[in-house]
C-alpha cells in the first residue's frame, strides 16, 4: 500500500494542516519522508469517515440495480466508510445465516465497511418476529432491525420487538407509515398538488402517528427507537415531546427532503416519486431547523436504486380520470 501525504488540509474549524496515511492508517506527518506520494488538500475540508445509517444495497436477489460491490463503491467516493445495509433484500435478511452472507459479502467486495441490519419480522411480512436474537448473536453481530420500506404497523408486534432487543441493546428503524392512512399507491404528498394532479396522495399524520405510538412503546417498554427518513413538521413536532422526556428515541432525514419540496412532482417526473414523498416547503424548513437543534440526529441517505421501469408515476389517462374525482373528494378537508 502506498503512502500518502495529503498537505493542507482545512481541518473543520482548527486550521489547516497535513496527515500521513501509511498502510491505510494515519500517522505523524513528520516522519514523512522526501520520495513520498503527496496530495494537495487545499481547499478541501478533512473530516472522519462518514457512516451512513441507512443504505439499501439490494445484493443479494437485486443484482440488477445494485450490488454491494457497486453500492459501497459509490459510498467510499462520498466520503463515506461504513454503510448500514437494509433487510429487504431477497431473500430477507431475517436470519441469523441471511445477515452473515451479508456480512460476508461486505468482507469480499465492500469498499467500505457493510454492517447487516436485521429484518424486525419474518418476510417482511409484519406478522411474527424475525430471529433476532440468533442474528445478534451470529458473528454478523446485528443491532438494528428494521422493516425499512414496510412499517412494523402492529403494535403489539412492535412492542414485542422492542422488548426482545433491550436485552442485548438493540435498536428498532421504523419505516413510518400507516398502510391504511397512507395506502399501497400513495406516490405524493396528500395536499393542494395532489388533488390538482389526480395523484393518490398520503397525508403526514400517516408518518407522524406512527412516531407517536413508538415513542410511547419505547417509553413503556425502555428500549430505543430510531425513525428512518423523517419528513414531516408533526414528526419532528412528536420527536421534541419524546427527547424532552427522555425517551430514548432517534432519528434521521435524508438529502432530498432537505433540499426538495413537492413542487417538484407538477412535471409528473418519476425522478421525483419518493418514499417517504416530497412534502411542502414549510415541512421542509421544520426539518432543517430540526437537524440544527438536535431534534433530529443525523443525514442518512436512504440510498436505493431502482430500475427505471418501476418507477412510473399514473398514466395521463389515469390522471385525467381521476382528477375531478380526486378534487371533490376532498374538497371538504383542509389540504
Amino acid at each position: 500500500m502506498t503512502d500518502i501525504l495529503i498537505t493542507g488540509a482545512d481541518w473543520l474549524g482548527d486550521g489547516r494542516g497535513d496527515l500521513l496515511v501509511r498502510n491505510g492508517v494515519l500517522s505523524d506527518p513528520a516522519t514523512a519522508g522526501s520520495d513520498i506520494e503527496r496530495f494537495d488538500a487545499d481547499g478541501l475540508i478533512a473530516l472522519p469517515g462518514l457512516v451512513d445509517l441507512h443504505t439499501h444495497l439490494r445484493q443479494p436477489g437485486r443484482e440488477d440495480t445494485e450490488t454491494v460491490a457497486s453500492g459501497t463503491a459509490a459510498a467510499a467516493r462520498g466520503g463515506y466508510t461504513a454503510v448500514l445495509a437494509m433487510a429487504n433484500t431477497t431473500p430477507v435478511t431475517d436470519t441469523a445465516e441471511a445477515a452473515e452472507h451479508v456480512a460476508e459479502l461486505g468482507r469480499r467486495d465492500g469498499v467500505a465497511q457493510v454492517v447487516p441490519v436485521g429484518a424486525v419480522s419474518k418476510g417482511l411480512e409484519g406478522a411474527e418476529l424475525a430471529e433476532l436474537g440468533l442474528m445478534a448473536r451470529s458473528p454478523a453481530g446485528v443491532r438494528v432491525f428494521s422493516d425499512d420500506g414496510r412499517c412494523v404497523s402492529d403494535a403489539r408486534l412492535m412492542r414485542r420487538a422492542l422488548e426482545y432487543v433491550r436485552a442485548f441493546d438493540g435498536v428498532i428503524a421504523q419505516h413510518a407509515q400507516d398502510p391504511r392512512l397512507a395506502g399501497s399507491d400513495a406516490c405524493c404528498h396528500e395536499g393542494t398538488i395532489s388533488g390538482r394532479l389526480g395523484l393518490p396522495g398520503w397525508p403526514a399524520a400517516a408518518e407522524s402517528t406512527i412516531v407517536a405510538r413508538d415513542v410511547q412503546l419505547v417509553q413503556l417498554t425502555r428500549s430505543r427507537l430510531h425513525v428512518c427518513h423523517v419528513s414531516t413538521a408533526e414528526t419532528v413536532d412528536v420527536l421534541r415531546w419524546a427527547k424532552n422526556r427522555d425517551i430514548a428515541v432517534t432519528a434521521e432525514v435524508a438529502p432530498h427532503h432537505l433540499l426538495l419540496t413537492t413542487d417538484e412532482v407538477l412535471d409528473y417526473d418519476p425522478t421525483y416519486k419518493v418514499n417517504p414523498p416530497l412534502r411542502p416547503a414549510e415541512d421542509v424548513a421544520e426539518l432543517r431547523l430540526a437537524l440544527a437543534d438536535g431534534t433530529i440526529d443525523a443525514v442518512a441517505t436512504d440510498h436505493a436504486p431502482h430500475a427505471a421501469t418501476t418507477r412510473n408515476m399514473p398514466s395521463r389517462r389515469r390522471r385525467s380520470a381521476c382528477s375531478d374525482w380526486r378534487q371533490r373528494s376532498r374538497s371538504s378537508s383542509k389540504p
